[in-house]
């Protein structure tokens, strides 16, 4: 049995993956709600979530107008975890990269007694025992140099900066203030890991295989990277606060 807990997953066009990530996490995890942000999906996202909300009590949407960013639509979510008093939120794909059985082993994780003190559990590909499966020479580069530039520019002792994979305790969202999150990309993972650390809010990585989606295109480009490490220089150079 856990805490209240909500499970964000922001989507545009998982219609192929979303109903069965849905199904298999409710299986493995009954207690737990999920709630879908779905950017005006043209492929039927939302309205699959529209017809399974009518019969499933545990699933929850917000449809907003079109694609206006991973960020915005997580940052949508922590507001709605907040105001329904969840005390436990996690944040995953859509496109079963991310496994909901380690989304099962982290929110162990935190509910551990020596874990007390940590706020934030991240789904790491860095740590050992992590890893990435599926993944082009260019993905991966381009990846751990967003890594190594958060670790250098934002002085944090994280090894996954970038990936989506978390759970958060309320707590922890209160204490950092993501009304004051300005990345409304991609870059706001790193930013929020930055607003954690520098809360002094401990963190505890637990290692994740990262498999890469088999249905549906990604959404990553190196537009995304460039955009990502920008943000990073910002912050570095103390142009965020």
């Amino acid at each position: 049995m856990y805490p209240k807990t909500l499970v964000v997953i922001a989507t545009y066009n998982e219609i192929e993956n979303l109903p069965a990530l849905v199904e298999q996490i409710q299986q493995l995890l009954p207690d737990v709600d999920l709630l879908v942000i779905d950017d005006n999906s043209p492929d039927g996202t939302g309205r699959w979530c529209d017809q399974r909300c009518t019969r499933d009590g545990r699933l929850h949407v917000i449809h907003r107008s079109g694609k206006l960013g991973l960020g915005s639509a997580t940052i949508c979510g922590f507001h709605y975890a907040a105001q329904h008093q969840y005390e436990l939120i996690a944040t995953m794909d859509a496109d079963f990269s991310h496994a909901p059985a380690s989304l099962a082993e982290m929110l162990q994780t935190i509910q551990q007694p020596d874990n007390a003190d940590c706020g934030l559990v991240i789904g790491s590909r860095y740590v050992s025992g992590g890893g990435i499966e599926g993944w082009p020479l260019f993905r991966h580069l381009c990846s751990r140099g967003v890594n190594l530039a958060a670790r250098v520019l934002l002085r944090v002792p994280t090894a996954d900066n970038s990936g989506a994979f978390r759970v958060y305790r309320a707590s922890t969202l209160d204490a950092v203030g993501i009304d004051q999150i300005q990345a409304d990309g991609y870059a706001y993972l790193e930013e929020l890991i930055w607003r954690v650390h520098r809360a002094e809010i401990r963190m505890v990585e637990v290692p994740i295989t990262f498999v890469d989606r088999e249905k549906g295109a990604s959404k990553t480009s190196l537009s995304v990277g460039i955009n990502v490490f920008w943000h990073l220089l910002k912050i570095g150079l103390g142009r965020v606060n």
